[in-house]
């Protein structure tokens, strides 16, 4: 997304008048390039780096020129690749637009899977009752797909924050440049790399409404963090709901058996381990840990600029990353698969 930012300035100079037809074929061929998945190797910057994400811009920018160069055109790093832009305002919007894309193409799409499949299954237990248990002691009976309509209500919660949330995502800093005055920007370029952005990925989003705010706080970014650490508690409440009515079989709840994905223990041939429900609260418990990092770095707005801008897009990007295949796994791999030993359930009832 980032290059894609890139990719949008010189369809937007041209309109102003500020850069010549060959300048924008050349940086546009050399951006579309990338997306296909060539020079990769041609960024060594690290991830942790300046705070405003400087190195990276200019890395951006730098190969860029060069490819063009190579072409016969005549393209300045700073002058043409950068015109209107600074890393300052190119780097909190590479993280929003990337942060939007990366939800509503897949974290959004993975939370309604599972959403659905818990459905399914509930509709199949509406006259399975069973023990209820508050502080993990016996407690009064609840039907089964209270227990799982339970569990769809906390992830619909979470959906509808993430939804709702989205449009302030989608306002974008490009055009504020340094500190957020747009000084040395054409003031029509915000608007139209926004509109190039709306038309490519089919996503509405919108020029800052307030430079100053998205360049100088990562508040819209922090808000987004915790709302993903909500998911992941959510997340991490069932996986151990279902590790726990998986337990036994024997010696356990054993009121369900989740598919045998990884049957025999090193020593004990005949265990057969909760993995996935395991490896997705593992994936949570990463998640809440990246918000606290998200947290401690948004209050780094320092004035103008907030200078800790890699480690939140770093954290952010492998939250929602993590939280998308974590709850696809869930849903195929366990929720989708579990079998209710009705048997049990009766026994421990009566």
């Amino acid at each position: 997304p980032g290059w894609r930012v890139k990719r949008a300035g010189p369809e937007a100079n041209p309109r102003l008048g500020w850069l010549d037809r060959p300048q924008r074929g050349a940086i546009g061929r050399a951006c579309d390039r990338w997306l296909d998945g060539e020079l990769a190797d041609q960024f060594p910057v690290d991830r942790y780096q300046t705070g405003s994400g400087t190195s990276t811009n200019m890395n951006v920018n730098e190969v860029i020129a060069a490819i063009a160069g190579h072409e016969g055109v005549e393209v300045h790093p700073n002058d043409h690749v950068n015109m209107s832009q600074s890393s300052n305002d190119v780097i909190p919007t590479a993280i929003h637009v990337s942060s939007v894309i990366a939800v509503h193409e897949k974290l959004l799409p993975a939370l309604s899977h599972l959403r659905g499949i818990i459905y399914e299954r509930e509709c199949l237990f509406s006259e399975q009752v069973k023990t209820g248990r508050t502080h993990l002691m016996d407690a009064m009976p609840v039907r089964l797909d209270q227990c799982l309509l339970g569990w769809a209500t906390q992830l619909r919660a979470s959906q509808r924050k993430l939804e709702q949330h989205l449009p302030f995502i989608a306002e974008l800093a490009i055009g504020g440049t340094a500190v957020g005055t747009g000084v040395n920007g054409h003031p029509e370029f915000a608007t139209l790399v926004c509109t190039e952005l709306t038309q490519r990925f089919g996503i509405p989003f919108y020029p800052a409404s307030d430079h100053f705010f998205l360049q100088s706080t990562q508040d819209t970014v922090v808000a987004l963090s915790g709302i993903l650490k909500t998911l992941a508690v959510s997340t991490m409440k069932i996986s151990n709901d279902l590790r726990w009515m998986n337990s036994g079989p024997l010696a356990g709840l054993g009121e369900i058996t989740l598919p045998e994905l990884q049957p025999g223990s090193s020593i004990m041939p005949g265990k057969v381990n909760p993995v996935i429900p395991e490896a997705t609260a593992m994936v949570c418990a990463k998640v809440i840990g990246n918000d606290t990092t998200i947290t401690v770095a948004g209050q780094s707005g320092n004035f103008e600029l907030n200078v800790m801008l890699p480690v939140i897009a770093d954290n952010l990007l492998n939250s929602i990353s993590l939280m998308t295949n974590a709850l696809k796994t869930l849903t195929d791999k366990a929720m989708k698969g579990f079998e209710v030993n009705h048997g049990n359930i009766e026994a421990a009832l009566h």
